[in-house]
């Protein structure tokens, strides 16, 4: 019997946006997820990693000056040969592909090769970047017209493409992409042809991150002012009268933990949502996945008491990660949700309370603190002597709630949902980034992510601030010479992040 022909491929040159990984196109988020192949660009916001298939080909393909991951020539011809192969690929790139990049290059290419491709525009930051620092690239009242160009151009041309003379007498606003290096010879040559030396500009570096920074001059002094701040790429220039709306306009600059630089460190797939809160107060957060759930090592056993779950009187989930588990099994053994039977259920807190009602189920017990010795207090007021309990569980949980539930005469099964082990993998850079800048903040959620973090000897710098999600993470890092100078009175993420906005404010 004959082999089938192979299917054809498709690749899509996808913009991935400014930065912001909020203002990346829906359209962008689900070809990542289903690319078979992902070559992505050194703008590309790391957190987009996270986004893949487990069996997706990661290729870096990022330039800086004068520092090539892999000549553009060679990107083409794996672009082609991976598209060749049947493969759905993911050209992933900063901004957008068209605007001063070398997406049309690149569709070129493939359209010579007779491969399938298309086009997903992304938000560039020659727009988003100013409208960040808190300027309208137009406005009525300023100017009607909006000018784009490049500072940097193929270094193979023998002379300038850029007419300095027109560019100076345009009106409008013009903003440059790629130009910081060459800004005192630009903004020079401006002059030269005779642009008013007072006209307002401004360079926004790392626009809509975390890590954005923003300094005004005039064409004039403007060179020498970067020079002073070390002002170095990636960085858009704006140059014209809507620079002086900044003033009124400068919203994100003001958020109440810009600037901060924030580690978190949970599980990579709940990262997520403790990085995107505090993203969303100003910090430029970044992860460092310290450990990864994996199934408990006799899933056989798990998925028995999972089975038989209908037959307590109580079922207590002490994780979020718990009730995940559980329900995974649950919902291959049963159609419906009500084969749970009567079981009460209690959660510890709104975290695990918000999971179980994912799964249509109400919480009967939530306690007034989010830690086991609370849950415990709760559950023995409810007069439980002789009742059967379910408690989901980590392989590596404490022993309090099962010791005071045997004291209280509880008949108690512990099924143990899942494992948290060690992650090694710096798949977005973090641990990378945290040995060569630091951070200002790094949290924890969990006495594991303490453990883990420290298993992982990076270095911990003496400013750093400490912030614990509650007091048995916090007794961890004691017992491991640290002191938590943060710690949450609500003992969850939201109450983590309100603690680490009340230290800043």
């Amino acid at each position: 019997m004959s082999n089938s022909p192979q299917e054809p491929g498709t690749c899509y040159l996808v913009g991935s946006g400014p930065g912001d990984l909020g203002l990346v196109t829906l359209r962008c988020r689900e070809l990542v997820e289903t690319a078979d192949v992902l070559v992505y660009d050194y703008l590309c916001p790391d957190e987009m990693l996270r986004w893949v298939k487990p069996d997706c080909e990661l290729i870096y393909a990022g330039k800086k000056a004068r520092d090539h991951a892999i000549p553009q020539d060679q990107i083409n011809d794996l672009l082609v040969e991976k598209t060749q192969a049947g493969k759905s690929v993911v050209r992933l790139k900063g901004g957008d592909p068209f605007i001063f990049g070398r997406g049309g290059e690149e569709a070129q290419e493939l359209h010579a090769a007779g491969v399938k491709f298309e086009i997903v525009p992304g938000i560039s930051s020659g727009i988003a970047g100013p409208a960040y620092a808190g300027i309208p690239v137009t406005h009525r009242s300023h100017n009607t017209q909006l000018t784009l160009f490049t500072g940097h151009e193929d270094p193979t041309k023998t002379e300038s493409s850029l007419d300095f003379a027109q560019i100076a007498k345009t009106p409008g606003t013009k903003v440059m992409f790629m130009g910081v290096e060459r800004l005192e010879i630009i903004t020079g040559e401006l002059l030269k042809e005779g642009a008013q030396a007072d006209t307002p500009v401004a360079l926004v570096r790392w626009a809509t991150t975390g890590q954005q920074k923003t300094i005004t001059g005039t064409l004039d002094d403007i060179a020498k002012k970067a020079k002073l701040a070390d002002f170095k790429a990636p960085a858009i220039c704006v140059i014209g009268d809507v620079v002086g709306i900044r003033e009124e306009l400068n919203w994100f600059e003001q958020r109440p933990l810009f600037g901060k630089r924030i580690v978190v460190t949970r599980t990579r797939k709940q990262a997520g949502a403790l990085s995107r809160s505090l993203v969303n107060l100003g910090a430029d957060a970044y992860e460092i996945p310290t450990i990864r759930i994996d199934p408990p090592e006799d899933l056989l056993a798990f998925g028995q008491l999972v089975q038989d779950s209908h037959t307590y009187d109580w079922i207590v989930f002490t994780s979020p990660n718990g009730v995940d588990a559980f329900f995974e099994i649950f919902f291959k053994l049963y159609e419906d949700v009500r084969s749970i039977g009567g079981a009460k259920i209690a959660a510890i807190g709104p975290g695990t309370a918000k999971k179980i009602k994912e799964n249509r189920l109400a919480t009967d017990l939530l306690p007034e603190e989010f830690v086991a010795e609370s849950l415990a207090d709760a559950l023995v007021k409810e007069n439980i002597e002789n009742l059967t309990m379910l408690w989901v569980r980590a392989e590596e949980a404490r022993d309090v709630l099962s010791r005071k539930l045997s004291e209280a005469g509880v008949i108690l099964d512990e099924a143990i949902a899942y494992r948290t082990v060690p992650e090694t993998e710096d798949v977005g850079g973090g641990m990378k980034r945290f040995r060569e800048e630091g951070a200002d903040v790094i949290t924890f959620t969990s006495s594991s992510t303490v453990e883990h973090f420290l298993a992982l000897d990076l270095p911990m710098p003496d400013d750093i601030t400490i912030a614990s999600i509650g007091p048995v993470t916090s007794e961890t890092l004691r017992e491991n010479g640290l002191e938590a100078h943060i710690e949450a009175e609500e003992h969850d993420i939201p109450g983590l992040v309100a603690a680490i906005r009340a230290h800043f404010s």
